[in-house]
């Protein structure tokens, strides 16, 4: 594991990620038998986004809007102003993002993709191509229901699972001047998101960054900058790039904000509120956006959030530039990636923001793409430890034209670490059951869909089992644990 500048060691000679914070009120958990857990993953379709929290034990879910909030966040929200327009809570709110983010114009939304919403209808036609470094789901969404498509602009190195490469989410400059060349005036911007979500939570350098800044700028394309994870990636810039080994997280932060035009956030993650924004200094962009803010979302102080959550974004995002904050999920990633990779259990490396994520294709090898191998892996997780991941493979892809699946380029279990939320024993309980069921991997096997929606389908698809695989995995559970939870 990679030391920050202020790590602290401990004279055991152990390597363990320290908590900057303590815990002063807390929230009973659950934890029902694998024969509950059984019945409830069946109920909900194999899908994880489906069971019921009272079902849940440890929810690595999604750091969206999960993340711990602080005391001074809270402290905030009694001073909101209750009003329709011209809210002072919008007022404080604008001025941290013009602190934090160096932008002075601020349209207000609900959440980030309502922020993809507003831009994809805005900038994107027909037939247009939106270069990024990776797609999230919600974005793809947004840009194709525009007639829109995305080209990926990755090196090819970042689709190793195992990789000492530290900032994956790169954008290959040389595929981005072809893909400007080939597609001309088609492209209304590029994207680039911090940190590549789905292929494991990678970040990209501000060197990078700053080059797709200068041949945007050659080419008079707006830069867009995804900041949901801006944090981490801050983060991982100072650990992991020297020229900025002696630079706060702040500055940082604001550097790579500036090379941007526009920036747009889930406050959901970036400042472990809720709601998110849309902010530029370029008037042009503002006043072609602004309109679309009060039909979809709110007036223009508040953009469908409730001002107590403006008061706690306008606290949250200043503390994204505490690094005691700021890298508490990031170390508890790593040190949870560094144990399994010890144990043979297969993750994407070098650890990364977000979550921890298990190559399902390496877990289940037997298991053919076709047949969903993160989703039945997040399943048979569930069903063994009553923790909830997500999966981030072809069950969140899309199918073509013809109605086949379009295969992902990785399959991965998503084990989400909302800020402040575990404790270092809920981590080792996962390294344990992620273990045994490495040592089980044998007996899970595939998924098919019974229930598929049309768009998004990884939220409220359902499905089922390929076998009889559930129940041998519980068997051999009992088998092992006896009558542990």
């Amino acid at each position: 594991m990679s030391e920050s500048p202020k790590t602290i060691r401990f004279f055991s000679g152990e390597n363990i990620p320290l908590e900057m914070h303590k815990v002063r009120i807390v929230q009973k958990l659950f934890l029902p038998p694998i024969e509950e857990r059984l019945t409830a993953v069946r109920r909900a379709g194999f899908n994880t986004f489906l069971l019921n929290t009272r079902e849940v034990y440890l929810d690595m879910l999604t750091d969206s809007g999960t993340n711990a909030m602080s005391d001074m966040q809270l402290g905030a929200m009694m001073q909101a102003d209750d009003a329709y327009a011209g809210s002072q809570s919008f007022e404080r709110m604008q001025k941290a993002i013009e602190d934090v983010f160096g932008k002075r114009l601020i349209l207000p939304v609900h959440q980030g993709r309502a922020a993809e919403n507003i831009l994809a209808q805005s900038f994107v036609k027909p037939g247009n191509v939106i270069p990024m470094n990776y797609h999230f789901t919600t974005t793809l969404a947004h840009i194709q229901v525009n007639g829109g498509k995305v080209v990926e602009l990755v090196h090819d190195n970042a689709l190793q699972i195992k990789s000492d490469n530290p900032f994956k989410g790169n954008m290959d400059i040389a595929k981005l001047r072809a893909a400007l060349a080939k597609e001309g005036k088609n492209v209304p911007f590029i994207r680039m998101e911090a940190s590549t979500n789905l292929i494991g939570g990678q970040p990209f350098s501000l060197a990078n960054l700053r080059d797709v800044a200068k041949v945007a700028r050659e080419h008079k394309i707006p830069l867009v900058l995804d900041a949901s994870l801006i944090g981490e990636n801050a983060y991982f810039i100072k650990l992991r790039e020297k020229e900025f080994r002696n630079t706060s997280v702040a500055d940082i932060l604001s550097e790579m904000c500036e090379q941007a035009d526009i920036v747009y956030f889930s406050s959901r993650k970036v400042s472990s509120s809720r709601g998110g924004a849309i902010c530029t200094n370029r008037t042009d962009l503002f006043d072609h956006m602004k309109a679309l803010v009060p039909l979809y979302e709110g007036f223009l102080t508040y953009g469908g959030m409730s001002v107590r959550e403006i008061e706690a974004m306008a606290v949250g995002l200043h503390e994204t530039t505490d690094e005691s904050v700021i890298g508490q999920s990031p170390s508890f990633i790593a040190y949870l990636v560094e144990r399994l990779e010890k144990l043979g259990v297969p993750v994407v490396t070098p650890a990364g923001g977000l979550g921890c994520h298990v190559d399902a294709m390496g877990f289940l090898p037997h298991v053919p793409q076709t047949e969903y191998p993160a989703g039945a892996l997040a399943a048979a997780f569930y069903l063994i430890s009553g923790v909830r991941g997500m999966e981030r493979g072809t069950v969140s892809s899309i199918r073509d034209e013809n109605g086949n699946d379009v295969l992902a380029d990785v399959e991965l279990l998503r084990l989400a670490f909302p800020r402040r939320v575990f404790t270092l024993s809920q981590v080792k309980y996962v390294e344990d059951r992620l273990h045994w069921l490495y040592t089980k991997r044998h007996l899970v096997g595939g998924l098919r869909f019974v229930e598929e929606p049309p768009v998004l389908r990884f939220f409220m698809g359902r499905m089922e089992a390929t076998s009889d695989w559930p129940e041998k995995l519980v068997k051999a559970f009992r088998a092992d644990f006896g009558d542990s939870l």
